[in-house]
């Protein structure tokens, strides 16, 4: 009798900037490696779902500040998530992995739209589902679209990838007496401003009880680790 794991269905967040290569702004070496460690919590029967951002080809917010309105940047913002669903789908799809492309902006000739009883469908198949377009609405963040979606289909958990292993009480890239959080609670990280994920999402998640797991999704075992339950590899908050 194989051993019952802790979480059966995961929203993974993943950051569109992580998808970046030195040349493009999406690196196809990088989508397959981010396909293959997918994979492997697949494999183990773990429902997975994705919600990826789109800094690595448009911010819409960091748009809006250099003049641009907001909306349209934001819409823009939506597109670009768009295009990084679609590769990461061609990356798992390559490797024999089932997904559907579910888009909160009807676009059918490239993606489902969102219907939250055909993705929950999906995952109980064992497919992956791609969430794109943000929520479909400006103002609000991919964060916040991994939070909601999260609280949609019933997710487990919210397991936030960084290129951090973890939560610190301070910048570890800056500070060499910064000291990790192996747990924390939503409200100290939100006192703290510890801007893992914006408010919104943090509120979210603490309102229907979600835990979300910080942890470097490029280190190597770290989230097979954490979807096995052992969270030593990044920090729990709830």
């Amino acid at each position: 009798m194989s051993e019952e794991k802790p979480y059966k269905r995961i929203l993974l967040k993943l950051s569109g900037e992580a998808l970046k290569g030195e040349e493009n702004s999406i690196s196809p070496a990088i989508v397959h490696r981010m396909a293959e460690n997918i994979k492997e919590i697949t494999d183990s029967g773990i429902e997975v779902a994705l919600v990826i951002g789109g800094g690595n080809i448009f911010r819409g917010l960091s748009a809006s500040r250099k003049g641009m309105d907001r909306t349209t940047a934001d819409y823009m913002g939506m597109m670009a998530t768009c295009i990084n669903a679609l590769a990461l789908q061609d990356g798992l799809e390559s490797l024999g992995i089932p997904t559907r492309v579910q888009s909160a902006i009807t676009m059918q000739q490239i993606a489902e739209p969102y219907i939250r009883r055909k993705a929950v469908r999906h995952l109980e198949k064992g497919r992956v589902v791609i969430f794109a377009a943000g929520t479909g609405s400006p103002y609000f963040s991919t964060d916040t679209t991994a939070a909601l979606r999260a609280n949609e289909i019933n997710a487990d958990v919210v397991l936030k990838a960084t290129n951090v292993d973890g939560i610190y009480d301070k910048d570890p890239a800056k500070h060499d007496d910064a000291v990790k959080f192996s747990e924390i609670s939503y409200l100290d990280a939100l006192q703290r401003q510890l801007k893992v994920m914006d408010s919104t999402a943090f509120s979210l998640c603490m309102d229907n009880k979600i835990p979300i797991i910080v942890f470097n999704f490029f280190e190597d075992g770290a989230m097979s680790k954490i979807v096995n339950g052992d969270t030593s590899a990044g920090t729990v908050v709830q």
